[in-house]
Formats: C-alpha cells, sequence, structure tokens
C-alpha cells in the first residue's frame, strides 16, 4: 500500500514539452488529486527543449525555475531527482546514457530508442545503474486491463487458444497529413515504433513472452506535404500500418495491428482473448461514447437504416474548455498515464525497481527490430533465444 504522508518531493527535469511532454506534465501536476497517500511527488524544476524561446515558455507554463536547450543541464546536475524523457526517439540514447552515468531516476516515454543496436547500449550500461526507471507503457494502467490480468492469472478463461488485438488511429489516413517527425525513420518514427510498442507491450503482460511473429507494413502515401513548407512534397519512409501473426509462448495464435490509417478512428486500443473456459474483450473508446437508437429511421429496405448509433462524444468539450488533450482520447487515458507515473514514483519511494523497466524496453525493442525483419524477409522469425538472454521477471 502507499504510504499515509507526503515524505518527500522529487525535482524533476524534462526533456521534451511536445505533446507528449505536455501528457507527463499534467501528471506530474494533477497527481496529488489521484494519489494524495502516495509518499512521493513529482516538481517540475527544469524544463529542456530544441529551442530557447520553447523552453522559456514550458518553463512559464509549469511554473519551473531554469529553462535550458542543453539535456546535460538536466542529466548532470545535482539538483536533479529525476529526468523524464520526452523528446523524439532519436534523442532518447544519449539522454537515456547520460541519466544512467550520473544514477539519476528515470521515465522515459516509449519506445526506448530507435533500434536495437541502441537498446544493446542501454541494456550494457543497466549493471552499474543504481537507480529507478520506468518506461511509459501506460495500457497496462487501465483498471479493465488489470482486471484482466487478475482474471487470465486466476484462469478464468482457462488455456488460452487465440488473440487480437489492435491500435487503431487514423491520424495519417489522408494524404494532405504533413509529415512530421513521427514519420520520418531517421527520427525514429513510424507506426512500429509509436504504436506497436504499446500493443506488444499490452500482449505481452497479459499473455506472457512471444515464441515467433511474422510481419508486414505499409506507406499508405509514397510522399506528404513537408509540416514546414506545406507546398512542398517530401518522401515518406517510414511506415505508417503494421500487422502481425504472434504465436505466444502459452501456445496462443494471434493477430495484432498497429496502424495510423486507420479512417474513422480516433484512438483506439482493444483486444479479445479467447481460451478454452472464457474470453475477455476490451475497448478504450467504450466509455467514450454515447449510444443512440433513432426510431424515425427507415426501416427497408433489409432494415434501412435502424439500429444502434455509437457517438464519439468524449472529450468533446464546448468552448471555452481548452483543445488539450484533444477530442480523440478516450475518458481516462490522462488517468492512466497518472497511474503510471504513480507506479515509478512509488518505485523509487520503495527503493524498488521500476516496472515496466528498462529490460521490458529492450525487449520491446528487440520485438520492434523482429517484426522489421519479418517484413523484410516474409518469413517467421524466432523469438525464444531473446528471451532467455532477457529473461524479464514475471
Amino acid at each position: 500500500m502507499f504510504r499515509e504522508n507526503i515524505v518527500k518531493t522529487l525535482r524533476v527535469g524534462i526533456i521534451g514539452l511536445g505533446f507528449i511532454g505536455k501528457v507527463h506534465a499534467y501528471g506530474y501536476a494533477t497527481l496529488p488529486f489521484y494519489y494524495d497517500k502516495l509518499g512521493v511527488r513529482g516538481r517540475i524544476t527544469h524544463v529542456c527543449t530544441s529551442k530557447p524561446e520553447t523552453a522559456e515558455a514550458g518553463r512559464v507554463q509549469l511554473d519551473a525555475q531554469v529553462a535550458t536547450t542543453d539535456y546535460r543541464a538536466i542529466t548532470e546536475n545535482p539538483e536533479i531527482d529525476v529526468v523524464n524523457i520526452c523528446t523524439p526517439n532519436h534523442f532518447h540514447k544519449d539522454a537515456l546514457l547520460s541519466a544512467m552515468q550520473h544514477q539519476k531516476h528515470i521515465y522515459c516515454d516509449k519506445p526506448l530508442v530507435v533500434n536495437m543496436r541502441e537498446a544493446e547500449e542501454i541494456l550494457s550500461a543497466m549493471p552499474t545503474y543504481k537507480a529507478t526507471a520506468q518506461m511509459t507503457l501506460q495500457c497496462r494502467f487501465f483498471p479493465a486491463v488489470m482486471r484482466a490480468k487478475q482474471l487470465i492469472d486466476e484462469r478464468f478463461v482457462g488455456r488460452v487458444l487465440e488473440f487480437r488485438a489492435s491500435y487503431l488511429h487514423a491520424g495519417s489516413a489522408s494524404a494532405s497529413a504533413p509529415l512530421r517527425w513521427k514519420l520520418s525513420a531517421e527520427a525514429g518514427g513510424g507506426v512500429i515504433n509509436d504504436l506497436a510498442s504499446h500493443i506488444l507491450d499490452l500482449m505481452h503482460h497479459l499473455l506472457g513472452d512471444y515464441e515467433s511473429i511474422v510481419a508486414d507494413t505499409q506507406i499508405a502515401y509514397s510522399e506528404r506535404p513537408s509540416a514546414g513548407d506545406p507546398s512542398r512534397m517530401v518522401k515518406v519512409d517510414a511506415e505508417d500500418c503494421v500487422m502481425l501473426l504472434a504465436r505466444m509462448a502459452c501456445g496462443a495464435l494471434g493477430t495484432i495491428e498497429a496502424t495510423k490509417i486507420s479512417t474513422g478512428a480516433e484512438d483506439e486500443i482493444r483486444f479479445e482473448i479467447h481460451g478454452e473456459k472464457g474470453a475477455l474483450r476490451f475497448n478504450s473508446m467504450d466509455p467514450h461514447f454515447l449510444e443512440a437508437f433513432d426510431a424515425g429511421a427507415a426501416a427497408a429496405p433489409i432494415g434501412g437504416m435502424q439500429g444502434w448509433t455509437r457517438i464519439a462524444s468524449g472529450q468533446r468539450f464546448p468552448a471555452p474548455a481548452s483543445a488539450f488533450p484533444g477530442p480523440k482520447f478516450s475518458i481516462g487515458w490522462m488517468r492512466v498515464h497518472a497511474a503510471c507515473l504513480a507506479n515509478f514514483l512509488h518505485a523509487i519511494g520503495r527503493n524498488q525497481t521500476g516496472d515496466p523497466g528498462l529490460d521490458q524496453g529492450v525487449y520491446v525493442q528487440y520485438l520492434l527490430e523482429q517484426i522489421r525483419e519479418s517484413s523484410s524477409s516474409r518469413k517467421w522469425t524466432d523469438c525464444r533465444e531473446r528471451n532467455s538472454v532477457i529473461a524479464l521477471p514475471r
């Protein structure tokens, strides 16, 4: 259980204050409302972004003390307790290694790094790293997911036979969507790193190790408008859709997809797990929809347009409400981030390892690499050897 009184405030330096950086900052600011007996709090005192003006704007917004454009002013600063990494993916590695070298607590957004070569560097640094680190793999912290984990562990579904899991998003469905860093391979973008990391971790959390996978990817549009100059078209080199078959060590076979070209989707995470004795399914958008039935709709031909309509009304608050975090995110999405952050701070307070830790970041990075290899070779890849090498605690 969490301790009853606040005993310590940790000084946090946040590196990157784009959308996900603001989500993390929101977590620190609101955490006391969600967890008033946590025992540990985090306060952002330092803000680092790539530009002086955005760093200063972030400092003012968060009521922080210091604005900087040099991540080392945070990772090497003796006044900082926690390094929170929210940069584009290709900047993660250097900040991680510096923070690990200086024994800072680390809260790192997914994916851990850009590729397995960089993940091996992190893995090599872990034996001498003694602080607490955790990945932002927050999908585990939906209450429905936590209950699903309990029921699976209690053998409610019995032997798992098959499953399907999806992360559906429509951010790249339009050809007019501009090319930003998340669609740049050089920056570590692409849907494998961005969304598949979440759904792969979620299924690993619920069902255990992967035995083998076969995958394929798609780039929907070979060119997109430049984010800096919409009149200029630039080449797209990072995938915006991945689909795979996965065979699990528990014997189950399933499908996993992650896509940003799912027209009509918001930010939807869903899974079905079918076993010998029962089944479970979850959709992150379920509490987010209003269901309506129009009795006046035409009943012909063959039923016409009668039926239940699901209206995406959540997070669409009228003015003067802020647009943050945006209408596509389900109600409770921010709360799950707060739960993930609370888990990290609680681990610091108990001098424990964060869970999911950097080793899980390495494992997910390995799976991402296996997907790319399978997509390139069009063959199954064997995941069992890596399972034993990393030897994640269960």
